[in-house]
Protein backbone atom coordinates (compact mmCIF):
# COMPACT_ATOMS: atom_id res chain seq x y z
CA UNK A 1 0.00 0.00 0.00
CA UNK A 2 1.33 3.16 -1.45
CA UNK A 3 2.20 5.91 1.77
CA UNK A 4 1.81 9.42 1.49
CA UNK A 5 3.71 11.50 4.10
CA UNK A 6 3.96 15.61 3.92
CA UNK A 7 6.35 17.58 5.93
CA UNK A 8 7.31 21.52 5.80
CA UNK A 9 4.45 23.36 7.18
CA UNK A 10 3.95 25.50 9.86
CA UNK A 11 3.09 28.94 11.07
CA UNK A 12 4.39 31.77 8.51
CA UNK A 13 3.07 35.22 8.81
CA UNK A 14 1.12 36.91 5.46
CA UNK A 15 3.39 37.56 2.45
CA UNK A 16 5.97 35.17 3.66
CA UNK A 17 6.75 31.84 1.66
CA UNK A 18 7.07 28.26 2.55
CA UNK A 19 7.95 24.83 0.52
CA UNK A 20 5.90 21.76 1.26
CA UNK A 21 7.15 18.04 0.55
CA UNK A 22 5.76 15.07 -0.32
CA UNK A 23 7.19 11.66 -0.84
CA UNK A 24 5.43 8.41 -1.56
CA UNK A 25 6.67 5.05 -0.62
CA UNK A 26 5.88 1.58 -2.09
CA UNK A 27 4.69 2.38 -5.46
CA UNK A 28 6.23 1.85 -9.07
CA UNK A 29 4.34 3.44 -11.07
CA UNK A 30 5.14 7.13 -9.53
CA UNK A 31 6.39 8.43 -12.54
CA UNK A 32 4.13 7.53 -14.91
CA UNK A 33 1.21 9.49 -12.11
CA UNK A 34 0.05 12.83 -12.30
CA UNK A 35 0.17 14.05 -9.20
CA UNK A 36 -1.58 16.85 -7.05
CA UNK A 37 -1.32 19.16 -4.35
CA UNK A 38 -4.74 19.17 -2.03
CA UNK A 39 -5.54 21.65 0.88
CA UNK A 40 -8.47 21.55 3.04
CA UNK A 41 -9.38 24.16 5.32
CA UNK A 42 -11.11 24.50 8.78
CA UNK A 43 -15.18 24.19 7.72
CA UNK A 44 -14.56 23.38 4.21
CA UNK A 45 -14.07 20.87 1.85
CA UNK A 46 -10.51 19.64 0.43
CA UNK A 47 -10.00 20.80 -3.03
CA UNK A 48 -6.72 20.91 -5.42
CA UNK A 49 -4.49 23.36 -5.72
CA UNK A 50 -2.22 22.00 -7.69
CA UNK A 51 -1.12 19.24 -10.22
CA UNK A 52 1.73 18.39 -12.06
CA UNK A 53 1.96 15.88 -15.04
CA UNK A 54 4.37 13.11 -15.22
CA UNK A 55 6.66 14.95 -17.71
CA UNK A 56 6.11 18.18 -15.25
CA UNK A 57 3.59 20.14 -16.81
CA UNK A 58 1.78 21.73 -13.82
CA UNK A 59 -2.04 23.40 -13.04
CA UNK A 60 -2.86 25.42 -10.88
CA UNK A 61 -6.12 27.04 -8.94
CA UNK A 62 -6.72 29.93 -10.12
CA UNK A 63 -6.54 31.32 -5.90
CA UNK A 64 -2.82 30.29 -6.39
CA UNK A 65 -1.89 30.75 -9.58
CA UNK A 66 1.11 32.84 -9.69
CA UNK A 67 1.83 32.55 -5.71
CA UNK A 68 2.16 28.46 -5.92
CA UNK A 69 4.67 26.19 -7.70
CA UNK A 70 4.28 23.07 -7.99
CA UNK A 71 7.26 20.71 -9.42
CA UNK A 72 8.29 16.83 -8.94
CA UNK A 73 11.51 14.47 -8.40
CA UNK A 74 10.38 11.08 -10.14
CA UNK A 75 13.36 9.54 -8.69
CA UNK A 76 12.93 9.95 -5.48
CA UNK A 77 9.72 9.90 -5.49
CA UNK A 78 8.56 13.81 -3.74
CA UNK A 79 6.10 15.88 -4.50
CA UNK A 80 7.15 19.46 -3.55
CA UNK A 81 4.95 22.87 -3.69
CA UNK A 82 6.35 25.99 -2.98
CA UNK A 83 4.42 28.99 -2.02
CA UNK A 84 4.83 32.57 -1.80
CA UNK A 85 3.19 35.51 -0.90
CA UNK A 86 1.03 33.12 1.36
CA UNK A 87 -2.22 35.04 2.61
CA UNK A 88 -4.66 34.31 5.93
CA UNK A 89 -6.87 32.02 3.32
CA UNK A 90 -4.20 29.85 2.39
CA UNK A 91 -4.47 28.75 5.82
CA UNK A 92 -5.57 24.87 5.90
CA UNK A 93 -3.89 21.30 5.79
CA UNK A 94 -2.10 20.37 2.84
CA UNK A 95 -2.12 17.08 1.47
CA UNK A 96 -0.73 15.44 -1.84
CA UNK A 97 -2.67 12.55 -3.86
CA UNK A 98 -2.88 11.10 -7.85
CA UNK A 99 -5.13 13.67 -9.42
CA UNK A 100 -7.92 10.44 -9.09
CA UNK A 101 -7.01 10.48 -5.00
CA UNK A 102 -5.73 7.04 -5.90
CA UNK A 103 -4.13 6.47 -2.27
CA UNK A 104 -4.69 6.78 1.19
CA UNK A 105 -4.31 10.11 2.54
CA UNK A 106 -1.76 10.72 4.62
CA UNK A 107 -1.52 13.19 7.83
CA UNK A 108 -1.33 16.37 5.94
CA UNK A 109 0.95 19.44 6.57
CA UNK A 110 -0.73 21.88 8.47
CA UNK A 111 0.22 25.44 7.28
CA UNK A 112 -0.90 28.75 8.74
CA UNK A 113 -0.98 32.34 7.63
CA UNK A 114 -1.57 34.76 10.47
CA UNK A 115 0.53 37.54 12.39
Amino acid sequence: QVQLVESGGGLVQPGGSLRLSCAASSTSFFNIITMGWYRQAPGKQREMVASISSGGGPNYADSVKGRFTISRDNAKKMVFLQMHSLKSEDTAVYYCNTIHETWVWGQGALVTVAS
